[in-house]
């Protein structure tokens, strides 16, 4: 048997149900009030790519985090067994991202070349991959490790201001027969050219300064904030230019000239990390780039 409505409970109905749709909304309209923290990646296994080889055969690897759309370059080892720890605090870097798989923002992509000069790092260490400080032997003189198997400054071989002899301290260097003659200089070139990455970060050692990038058309406005953010982080000093000696041929300046901010971390010495400071420096360009 059915019981028709009457007209009052018909009304009564419909406000009932428009209140039900009212609260609904309102509710729905607070939840989007309230600020969406940024996603953290969830995958924190590297992808392994070979990018090029050095003059004797060594594989330079590059290790992909993520798959975001912003992609931050770190490179170390571009002065091989000479500035070993830069080489060692890439693995450290590597490792980390391994091991936390909420590290970094998931719209960004971490990308790690831990060694640019593998031929110089097995000068000193007697291997181009991983290894600990304790495989240098003791008073070992790490400066032949500076450069590739062909003997060239790699950091004299790049395509800004690039001169034949170029300098390291007071020492004439050279810097090969052309910009990227040397198959190592030549394989960061191919791989940033297709890469693009939104920056690019070299860990060098010794001065505990973090250096702005130009190439003689003045310094990106982005690399000065990349600068000054990395540096007040990690506690190293800031500066715009390197004044210590002449520098010409640098792949920052390279960078810088075809308008891709990067900045070189220098390490306080030629033997430590700095791991703390330097993951300081990370996070806060992970937290700069995550909320863009």
């Amino acid at each position: 048997m059915r019981f028709p409505l009457t007209k009052w409970a018909t009304v009564t109905l419909l406000v009932l149900v428009l209140i039900g749709l009212g609260s609904l909304g309102f509710i729905l309209w607070q939840r989007s009030q309230i600020p969406v923290a940024v996603p953290l990646a969830d995958n924190h296994t590297p992808i392994i790519k070979t990018i090029g080889r050095s003059v004797n055969n060594w594989p330079i690897d590059v290790y992909t985090f993520g798959t975001g759309s912003t992609t931050l370059l770190f490179v170390g080892g571009i002065h091989g067994g000479y500035e070993w720890n830069s080489v060692l605090l890439a693995y450290q870097f590597i490792d980390y991202l391994s091991a936390t798989s909420t590290a970094w923002p998931a719209n960004l992509t971490i990308e790690v070349i831990p060694s640019l000069n593998p031929d110089g790092l097995h000068k000193i260490i007697g291997k181009a991959g991983r290894f600990v400080a304790t495989d240098i032997p003791a008073g070992t003189s790490t400066a032949p490790g500076r450069f590739n198997g062909n003997n060239i400054d790699l950091n004299r071989n790049f395509d800004c201001r690039w001169v034949a002899t170029s300098t390291w301290q007071n020492k004439k260097v050279s810097a090969g027969t052309a910009p990227f003659s040397e198959p190592e200089a030549l394989a960061l070139k191919n791989y940033v050219t297709a890469d693009k990455p939104t920056t690019v970060i070299f860990w060098h050692s010794m001065s505990g300064t973090v250096y702005a990038s130009e190439c003689g058309q003045g310094i990106l406005p982005e690399t000065l904030n990349l600068m000054n953010l990395y540096a007040s982080a990690a506690g190293y000093k800031t500066s715009q230019t390197f004044d210590s000696y002449t520098v010409t041929g640098d792949a920052e300046g390279w960078l810088a000239s075809i308008g891709i901010p990067a900045i070189t971390v220098e390490l306080k010495t030629h033997e430590t990390v700095e791991w703390d400071q330097n993951l300081a420096g990370l996070k806060t360009l992970f937290g700069y780039y995550g909320a863009k």
